[in-house]
């Protein structure tokens, strides 16, 4: 969760807050940001059986709008943003002309013909550059990098519902997942947005960055009594890997596309155009060399990223994502491996520090949360 940037690391509206709350900080896509408060296990658990905070003020926002904005999102991204209805997100793919990832997003339809687009982190220049150039033939589109506009912080756990609802006037019961609204928190107008990186019930929400401060602390102050505890990076990344969402930069990039990613899902297959579809295209039609599927260890280890995939003593891969999980308890991870060695029940091998340790591919998620 580390990375070494070269220039000065950039900080959110809530820096000096995590100072405060003891955080371990660490550069993370060009930020500063928290990895750690009372223990990665311990924050990881509050959010799977009661409620966690989270800042993600890193992510960035991009904005598009005018009457071309729908034919620029549908041409730069994979899903079909046209079935989106205002106040609807789905999730989906900035794709390259080869049919790969160059940024995985959320896309929020604000109006007819505007739309929200949540990027990671460390691509939002990259992101934005390369938007506008392909974008550069729709005569009436403009975009806008809006990311300082908004401090955003994630509310995720089976109780996060609870903790939010006595502060906002919304309806959360009448929210759905991937669904937004418009409305004040804690006094503070902002927008609130039924998603999250943790596979847990949850809302992220959408403020000026001059109030987040008085919004965190007053989301702590209402989930005082719910155990809720601020959570860092460290717990984030071990909630979605739990949950099986894919991380750009590890398991999903410009070499991966949503067919090999097991995402044809978030593909919108009947769309006329967008780039890259004639790669997927066939990819469905005909398959792919390789996919990337879950795993279990069966061998006493742990695989971790970078780790060599093992078939029949041969190397075909890398870890993408591997650890201990706190809830699960169990050693897992994602890699690709030859289509051939991709069903569930398949043993492979990880080289974890020399030994080829065993390993069985599972279905992805690892963990989805009780519904009821």
């Amino acid at each position: 969760m580390t990375d070494t940037p070269s220039d000065p690391l950039k900080t959110t509206p809530l820096h000096a807050r995590h100072l405060a709350h003891g955080a371990r900080m660490v550069p993370f896509g060009g930020w500063d940001m928290p990895v750690e408060y009372s223990g990665i296990t311990d924050e990881h658990m509050a959010v799977r059986t009661r409620v966690g905070l989270f800042d993600v003020s890193h992510m960035g926002q991009l904005e598009l709008a005018g009457p071309d904005a729908l034919a620029a999102v549908q041409h730069v991204s994979s899903n079909d943003a046209s079935r989106l209805k205002v106040g609807q997100i789905h999730y989906s793919a900035l794709m390259s002309p080869e049919g790969t990832f160059v940024d995985d997003l959320l896309v929020y339809r604000m109006a007819d013909e505007h739309f929200l687009l949540v990027v990671n982190a460390g691509n939002i220049p990259a992101d934005f550059d390369y938007i506008r150039s392909q974008v550069a033939g729709f005569a009436d589109v403009d975009l806008v990098d809006s990311s300082a506009r908004y401090a955003l912080v994630a509310l995720q756990g089976p109780a996060a519902a609870r903790v939010l609802q006595p502060l906002t006037g919304a309806d959360l019961s009448g929210l759905k997942y991937y669904w937004f609204t418009h409305g004040e928190v804690a006094g503070i107008r902002g927008m609130i947005s039924r998603t999250g990186y943790t596979g847990e019930d949850g809302f992220e929400i959408f403020v000026p960055p001059a109030d987040a401060d008085r919004l965190w602390l007053a989301l702590l102050e209402a989930g005082a009594g719910e155990g809720i505890v601020p959570a860092g990076l460290g717990a984030r990344d071990t909630l979605r890997l739990e949950a099986g969402m894919r991380l750009h930069g590890n398991d999903i990039d410009r070499g991966t596309t949503p067919v090999e990613a097991d995402l044809s899902w978030i593909v919108g297959w009947h769309k006329d155009a967008f780039l890259g579809r004639e790669v997927v295209l066939r990819q469905r039609e005909e398959g792919t060399a390789r996919r990337l599927v879950g795993f279990e260890m069966v061998d006493r280890g742990i695989a971790r990223h970078g780790y060599p995939v093992l078939v029949d003593a041969a190397p075909v891969g890398i870890v993408t994502s591997g650890t201990q999980t706190p809830y699960l308890k169990k050693a897992i991870g994602m890699a690709y491996v030859p289509t051939g060695a991709a069903e569930p029940g398949q043993t492979i091998s990880i080289d974890v520090r020399g030994r080829p340790l065993r390993a069985t591919v599972v279905p992805l998620p690892f963990y989805k949360r009780s519904r009821s």
